[in-house]
């Protein structure tokens, strides 16, 4: 047990600075942690005394947890309770007349409730719990946390069909977790074996019952998941009570199957037995041996299938050559294939008249597309620029290309180009004169 708190350090919980007339007194503490800087810290002394005293003001509680660790030192037990959803722990102490008012002796591993008050020791800066009453969880009330945790899980749709994988025909390797030297393991590696003799397994033996159960599984569950020639995981263990089948309810364990990328077959105890793990798992084996069952198919009986499949398949062929022949030899026995030609004779004439139609029309086209071709010919001759010039007329430009449209546009001396029919010259203005401007009507 911690040694208890020394009294003269009760005095500076509050963290009272010494008196100010004192002579080189230290500056006065911070009240709260908010107010400390780095120039005025809170030294560890008064971080301890202010935690223990705020960890006296709570009251009494039950708490539950998984007892690990069970000590007995005179008229004082000690104990580690541990949560079993997650890695955190948590010591207490409790008298041993408490221990002995609950009747059955108490085991590691079993589930409890107790009532306690939180203590902080600030020596060691250590929180644990101050027993007053201890007693255990029930079956019934571990079934009904259970159908809690079933309908969260149903409810998230961790339960639903068509997110389950369906099972390879013939897996490359088979992951087992299962206990050591267990007669699961037994059971699933000779059966599969007794159906497919071939049939190989990553085996992985795991604690399957008690406090580290639900870490071993999971962990084991990761390590074959990631191995590319497992192609599907079987978790195994023979039938047992419902509190040494708990692991196989933790909902670590149900998530991590969830999330698995290789198809997880649940093989936990009997057929009675319904561990949440069954609902989580894409396939549910009633027993060990029947995963075996599940997991590779049998030889003889599949050698068995191949043979009537193929004898099948050549009944099959020859009632299928047989039909064929016969009605080959009611095609080859028709009269008109006595002379398959005749068949040829209409549509070679009507062939040949069609093309006839077709060659008139294309010539009739032909021509009417040429005649429509020389009169557009003649029009565009007509109209061209080239005709205009051919009857006598020129075009002047500027030496930059500018059609000269006005004699305004020309200045003395100025060189121009004259286009005509066949071929250009230049000219040179010798004079301008403005045209006489007539006199406006009187």
């Amino acid at each position: 047990m911690p040694p208890a708190p020394d009294p003269r350090s009760s005095s500076r919980a509050s963290g009272s600075p010494a008196p100010a007339s004192a002579p080189g007194a230290r500056a006065a503490l911070p009240e709260k942690a908010a107010d400390t800087t780095a120039e005025a810290p809170w030294p560890v002394r008064v971080l301890s005394l202010k935690i223990r005293d705020y960890v006296d003001k709570m009251s009494a509680m039950w708490v539950e947890g998984q007892v690990v660790q069970l000590q007995r030192r005179g008229n004082t037990a000690y104990l580690t309770l541990r949560d079993p959803e997650v890695d955190m722990s948590l010591s207490a102490t409790i008298s041993v007349n408490a221990l002995n008012a609950m009747g059955s002796p108490l085991l590691e591993g079993a589930r409890v409730v107790l009532q306690a008050k939180p203590t902080f020791w600030e020596r060691r800066g250590t929180l644990q719990l101050d027993g007053r009453q201890i007693r255990p969880v029930g079956v019934g009330d571990l079934l009904a946390r259970l159908e809690i945790l079933k309908a969260r899980l149903a409810a998230e749709g961790l339960f639903d069909r068509d997110r389950k994988r369906r099972l390879p025909f013939l897996p490359r390797r088979v992951g087992l977790i299962t206990g050591r030297d267990s007669a699961a393991e037994r059971d699933v590696v000779e059966n599969a074996r007794r159906r497919w003799p071939a049939v190989q397994f990553e085996i992985r033996e795991v604690a399957v019952q008690g406090t580290t159960a639900v870490a071993e599984v999971t962990a084991a569950l990761a390590e074959l998941d990631r191995i590319a020639g497992v192609d599907v995981i079987v978790i195994a263990r023979g039938g047992g009570a419902v509190e040494e089948l708990l692991p196989f309810s933790n909902e670590t364990l149900l998530r991590a199957v969830a999330a698995a990328a290789t198809p997880v077959v649940s093989a936990i105890g009997h057929d009675v037995d319904t561990p949440l793990l069954d609902f989580a798992a894409d396939v549910r084996a009633s027993t060990p041996t029947d995963a075996a069952k599940l997991v590779v198919p049998d030889a003889a009986a599949e050698r068995d299938r191949v043979a009537a499949l193929h004898g099948r398949a050549r009944l099959a062929v020859r009632h299928r050559l047989d039909v064929e022949r016969r009605l080959l030899i009611a095609h080859r026995t028709r009269a008109v294939m006595t002379d398959p030609l005749a068949l040829l004779t209409p549509h070679r004439s009507q062939l040949a008249a069609l093309r006839g139609r077709a060659t008139d029309r294309l010539v009739t086209r032909l021509e009417r597309e040429g005649d429509r071709i020389s009169h557009l010919r003649a029009q565009v001759r007509a109209l061209s620029p080239q005709s205009t010039l051919d009857r006598g007329y020129a075009v002047v430009t500027h030496p930059d290309g500018r059609v000269v449209r006005d004699r305004e546009d020309v200045a003395p001396d100025e060189l121009l180009r004259v286009l005509v029919a066949r071929g250009d010259f230049g000219v040179r203005v010798i004079g301008h004169e403005s045209p006489p401007k007539h006199a406006a009507p009187s």
